[in-house]
């Protein structure tokens, strides 16, 4: 990391103790998905408690899109790293993420005991939910992320491309075609305006977190995904965790995957715990929890989970705290925001092809499921109403169906 500067760690400010709390309400009240989650967080850290000013929270955030991973736990990572160095940190990523986790890992004990009746309506429900909420997100990233005519090319040669080779190869090709046609597609962007911020450790942490994670992703990219066991599990989530652009439902096709390309979970149980994952506040990434105790290692189901959920966020955590303190440096480069605008566009073409297959594919059975759908994104689209409500619509429609056939 070339440029880094050696100053001594500046000194955190709070506990850990009060950071835990303040992302435990997170935690438990952050419904909405990750662009929500962002409001909730300047509402609280910078309006409510003033831990940080706008511009060293806009900063922070940019670097957190500007690497693989969950923006909004690693922005919440970052903010509890500011405010109480490295337990602040480990406070906000418990905090937020534990209440989630333990309701979809509660979900992935309970759907066995449903009736078989219930629990396929329950299931198909969940699907369909999947359908419109991938749909609005490709949606509005597309509004935001491809707005001009050079990114929607882009975008559509991504998807194109992820479609024609159907691997998670053909991802990783179509987000790489993304950083180099990025520079030379969107030439007119400019340099962001860049504010420096503290980093609360020292540089040789930062070094140290970089070769943490070049080593963590070798092992996983080395370790064949045959039978399911504890080593290839934490290898298939660190892999997604670490490969995946734009956090949220971009993490979709590489989990897909990752588990169902593998054999290890069918297609409709991993799209049903998709569903189940609008239903809960806190971050996306901790549908790791419920595909993790879902998983037959052999294994006890909760530390499957455990395993999943620590594999998937550890890279973003990682390289999040490797880039700090180079962020400084590079922020204000136009050809870093250049490639990041062609990255993310590519990224909008990864999800639309995800949308298709296998989400539409696999949750479309005829036109009363084209119609529950429908209801469903106009519920998030055009009415603007949280995630649950599309959970709650999509679930009673396909019960109510099953029990009236």
């Amino acid at each position: 990391m070339p440029g880094m500067s050696s100053a001594s760690p500046a000194p955190a400010t709070g506990t850990a103790r009060e950071v835990f709390l303040a992302f435990l309400r997170l935690g438990l009240t952050s419904f909405g998905g990750p662009i929500a989650h962002l409001g909730y967080f300047r509402r609280e850290f910078v309006q409510r408690r003033r831990w940080l000013d706008d511009e060293r929270y806009a900063q922070l955030l940019a670097v957190c899109q500007f690497l693989p991973g969950p923006a909004s736990s690693q922005l919440g990572f970052a903010i509890g790293l500011q405010r109480a160095g490295a337990r602040g940190a480990l406070a906000a990523f418990v905090g937020f993420t534990l209440p989630s986790a333990l309701l979809l890992f509660a979900y992935a004990a309970l759907l066995p005991h449903l009736g078989a009746r219930i629990a396929d309506a329950l299931t198909h429900g969940l699907k369909l939910v999947a359908v419109a909420v991938v749909a609005q997100g490709v949606w509005a990233m597309a509004r935001t992320l491809a707005p001009d005519a050079p990114r929607r090319v882009l975008a559509v040669l991504a998807a194109t491309l992820v479609l024609a080779i159907g691997s998670a190869w053909a991802q990783l090709a179509a987000i790489a075609l993304g950083a180099v046609l990025g520079p030379w597609l969107c030439r007119r962007l400019t340099a962001p305006d860049s504010v420096a911020f503290a980093v609360p450790y020292a540089t040789r942490v930062a070094w140290l977190a970089s070769a943490v994670f070049a080593l963590g992703l070798i092992a996983a990219l080395v370790v064949p995904l045959t039978a399911p066991t504890l080593p290839t599990l934490a290898a298939a989530f660190y892999r997604a965790g670490a490969l995946v652009f734009g956090g949220g439902h971009v993490v979709l096709p590489l989990l897909e995957h990752a588990t169902v390309d593998t054999g290890w979970l069918s297609a409709d149980a991993f799209l049903a715990g998709y569903g189940a994952a609008q239903a809960v506040p806190g971050p996306m990434f901790s549908l790791a929890a419920l595909l993790g105790a879902q998983t037959p290692t052999g294994a006890p189901a909760a530390l499957n989970t455990v395993v999943a959920l620590l594999a998937i966020f550890a890279p973003g955590f990682l390289l999040l705290t490797a880039a700090l303190p180079l962020w400084n440096r590079i922020a204000g480069s136009a050809r870093a925001a250049r490639a990041v605008a062609g990255v993310n566009a590519a990224v909008v073409g990864v999800l639309a092809a995800a949308l298709y297959d296998p989400i539409w594919i696999a949750g479309i059975a005829g036109l009363g499921d084209v119609v529950i759908a429908a209801v469903a994104f106009a519920l998030l689209t055009w009415l603007r109403r949280p995630p649950l409500w599309a959970v709650v619509w999509c679930v009673l429609a396909a019960v109510t169906r099953a029990l009236l056939l």
